[in-house]
């Protein structure tokens, strides 16, 4: 957690400084859930991520490395440095910005893997606002009609881009999935303890049932959707800071440890930045 945490703070920084290409969503606030979902699942499980995916990406792949090279544009990135943070590709992880198209792709990678008999499951991130896609519906009728080992998480931070949740979305998230005969769950928290158990509990379901779950995990992002287009008040977001993911660790850890995991991931991602600086840029031929 204090990885994705201090490199979306490293990445903030460098894009201030006019040192990244594209654009920056990061996942400051929303830590927890990505560690305790990818604590939960097997290596060959695969994970499909959105535009806010750098948080996805380190819990499951800790390649802080290869993830800032690609976007930072060098050859060395995980996809050669042409595809950003929001076109990733490793191992068992993809991402792509297309909010409603990943449900459909992961839907498809889920028949894949029931078709295989495999003991593989499918994990998608979306958030509140990707239900105002009509894919997502789409999608969920037939991954409920196949009965495909699909786990949709979904990270309800509350705003669609700028849009708060209660001028977007009508209803609850929740009915509108068991309206497709799925079965859901949802909690707010930011707390690992809490949030460990929870995403235990949905894997198990998905993996043993064979069916697709829904876990709705109502969270806050504490920085802008993107770089600095923040409209939200101030008091706001000084509110949610009081229940910010990191605050947590201290209640389960010493606080002499927490300073040594916050030295070593700071010499790490020093050592990454300067590798990185040294890279070669990618070819755009």
């Amino acid at each position: 957690m204090l990885l994705i945490r201090k490199f979306e703070e490293m990445l903030l920084e460098l894009f201030s400084k006019g040192e990244l290409f594209g654009t920056t969503h990061t996942y400051v606030g929303q830590e927890a859930i990505a560690v305790s979902l990818v604590e939960n699942i097997k290596p060959d499980d695969i994970i499909f991520s959105n535009h806010r995916c750098h948080g996805h990406f380190l819990a499951k792949e800790d390649d802080p490395e290869g993830l800032l090279a690609e976007i930072m544009g060098r050859e060395k990135g995980v996809c050669g440095g042409r595809g950003g943070s929001q076109h990733l590709q490793k191992n068992n992880f993809y991402s792509n910005g297309i909010q409603g198209g990943i449900v459909a792709n992961s839907l498809g990678m889920a028949f894949v893997e029931k078709y295989n008999n495999t003991n593989n499951i499918v994990i998608t991130f979306i958030g509140d606002g990707t239900w105002g896609e009509g894919i997502v519906y789409e999608s969920l009728n037939m991954a409920s009609l196949l009965s495909v080992p699909l786990l949709l998480v979904v990270e309800n931070n509350m705003y669609a881009q700028s849009t708060p949740i209660e001028l977007n979305l009508a209803g609850t998230i929740l009915q509108r999935a068991q309206a497709f005969g799925i079965s859901c769950d949802e909690i707010s928290s930011n707390n690992f303890s809490e949030l460990y158990p929870i995403f235990n509990a949905a894997v198990k379901y998905v993996r043993t049932k064979k069916k697709p779950f829904v876990q709705i995990i109502n969270t806050y992002r504490l920085n802008a959707h993107s770089k600095g287009d923040d409209d939200r008040s101030e008091k706001e977001i000084l509110k949610n800071w009081e229940n910010e993911p990191l605050q947590y660790i201290e209640k389960n850890i010493t606080h002499s440890k927490v300073s040594e995991i916050k030295r070593s991931v700071d010499k790490r991602l020093k050592s990454v930045l300067d590798k990185v600086k040294e890279m070669k840029y990618a070819s755009l031929t």
